[in-house]
């Protein structure tokens, strides 16, 4: 009896799960669209921050190890790090309904004629 009820709940949670949301609204669109456009700027200053923090460990490594007398290959020359600046969103403009009013359908043309009985 109880294997039967744990199927019968398994069942209706995988129903439940496969269901088909509706499409998110405009506004709820558009915040989603923010919100990425946050992460991504997010992630482009914690590089930043990455970067600045790794030249800061390599200047002070070859201070100490110029001033203890260990030798040291010279610096690799990378890029420098680049401020991704204050996080600015321009939303896109929505796109206008390419054909929101489909030209109307035509009926299809009334038979000519029936077809002739076959005798």
């Amino acid at each position: 009896m109880k294997q039967t009820i744990v199927f019968a709940l398994g069942c209706s949670l995988a129903a439940m799960a496969l269901a088909k949301l509706p499409a998110p609204s405009e506004e709820a669109a558009a915040k989603a669209a923010e919100a990425a456009a946050k992460a991504a700027w997010s992630g482009k200053v914690a590089n930043y921050q990455l970067c600045k923090s790794m030249d800061r460990t390599a200047a002070y490594y070859f201070k100490t190890a110029k001033a203890a007398g260990k030798p040291t290959q010279p610096p690799v020359e990378t890029p420098p790090c680049v401020e991704p600046g204050p996080f600015v969103y321009t939303p896109a403009p929505p796109a206008a309904p390419a054909a929101a009013v489909a030209a109307p359908a035509t009926a299809p043309a009334p038979a000519a004629a029936a077809s002739p009985a076959k005798s």
